[in-house]
């Protein structure tokens, strides 16, 4: 007996543990329901009447008219409604401003500084003297003391017509042996110190012929040359081209652009770039055109191959400025947000407009000057005039 008692009282107090947790849970099946319910503040409004409150707070009612913008009970309903909404306004404005536009190019090397040494005979390499490439040289600096048979029976003829014409007058045949030398490459120099001399060096000296860097070199110490080869290259870097890459969209205002300002990174200074020229060729794969200009290089800082910015400027005129965060662009078409007459109502009107800089657009058409429009919260305005089907 005492055993089913002893269940009995396990089964009770089993029932009871799981009773007192629903009711702490909040699901008794008494009086508890009742009590959550009694716990409801009694004052709070419905949730439909709280909407209608803050949309017509924002000049929006429920019925889908807009409140009128001046209130007797509100004289700051502008500042809250800005407040709220974030909504900034500014004015379209006139500015005396300019195009401006950045491109990029390299450093290259003009045609006319370039200049090769070529020897109209052959010969071999005596000595050189220009024996390392990027070397810088001077105009008539030696090059290289060379050996040329031709060379070498050319100064023999001179000689001979400097004799015979001593005794016997025979002025052309003197002019031209010296014309055949002139024409070998020989040097003044040379020649006029045969004329005094009357003998005959048996090497001859190559010079350069301006001052310069040696960009190429074919030649060592011993080396055999032929007529026709080039020997030297030589490089002017007093001036220099810049090669910078346009856009199609940007040939056509290339006329209007008047200044080139060339800025490098690592260099101070700034050049000023002058005589603009288009190749008339594009370049296929990458769709740009090419534009060269002309950069004094007097102390040489600019080097063939660098890396360069071009900001090109057009000259100052009046135009129409607005920030580039009024403007939305939508389905191929811009937009500004106009504020009217009142307040808290902004209609989008379409506009006209092209890039000044990085900051703004210069307005072509669908504005005024004056005019006030939404500077920021432009998604939100998109948002607002899309749900009301405005555009």
């Amino acid at each position: 007996m005492s055993k089913y008692l002893s269940l009995f009282t396990l089964l009770t107090l089993l029932l009871f543990a799981q009773s007192s947790m629903k009711c702490e849970a909040g699901k008794c099946a008494s009086a508890s329901s009742s009590t959550t319910k009694q716990n409801k503040p009694k004052n709070l409004p419905p949730q439909k009447e709280l909407s209608s409150s803050m949309k017509c707070e924002a000049g929006k009612c429920a019925s889908g008219t807009s409140m009128p913008s001046q209130t007797s009970h509100t004289p700051s309903k502008k500042q809250s409604i800005e407040q709220l909404f974030n909504v900034r306004t500014i004015e379209v404005t006139s500015r005396l401003t300019s195009k401006k536009q950045v491109n990029y190019g390299y450093v290259v090397i003009p045609d006319s500084s370039i200049v090769d040494v070529t020897p109209r005979y052959g010969g071999y390499v005596e000595k050189l003297f220009a024996n390392t490439l990027y070397t810088k040289v001077e105009k008539g600096e030696a090059l290289a003391l060379v050996y040329s048979p031709e060379v070498y029976k050319a100064k023999q003829d001179y000689i001979n017509s400097i004799k015979y014409n001593q005794k016997t007058a025979m002025p052309e045949m003197l002019r031209s042996a010296k014309i055949k030398l002139q024409l070998l490459g020989v040097s003044e120099k040379e020649i006029n110190a045969m004329t005094s001399n009357h003998t005959v060096d048996f090497f001859t000296t190559i010079y350069a012929p301006i001052s310069g860097w040696i960009f190429e070199k074919k030649l060592n110490d011993g080396s055999s040359f032929s007529e026709k080869n080039k020997l030297f290259e030589i490089v002017r870097l007093e001036k220099i081209w810049i090669e910078a890459k346009l856009f199609q969209k940007q040939i056509n205002i290339l006329d209007t652009l008047k200044t080139f300002e060339i800025k490098v990174e690592g260099i101070p200074q700034t050049f000023q770039a002058t005589d603009a020229l288009l190749y008339p060729m594009l370049d296929p794969k990458e769709a740009t055109a090419t534009l060269r200009l002309s950069v004094n290089n007097e102390k040489e800082l600019l080097k063939p191959g660098m890396y360069v910015k071009i900001y090109s400027q057009a000259n100052e005129e009046e135009r129409l400025v607005i920030p580039r965060t009024a403007a939305i662009r939508k389905n191929g078409t811009w937009y500004a947000f106009l504020a009217t007459d009142f307040e808290g109502i902004y209609e989008p009107v379409e506009i006209s407009v092209k890039p000044l800089d990085t900051k703004h657009f210069e307005v072509l058409n669908g504005l005024q000057l004056g005019d006030k429009l939404v500077e920021n919260a432009l998604f939100m305005m998109d948002s607002d005039a899309q749900i009301n089907s405005i555009y």
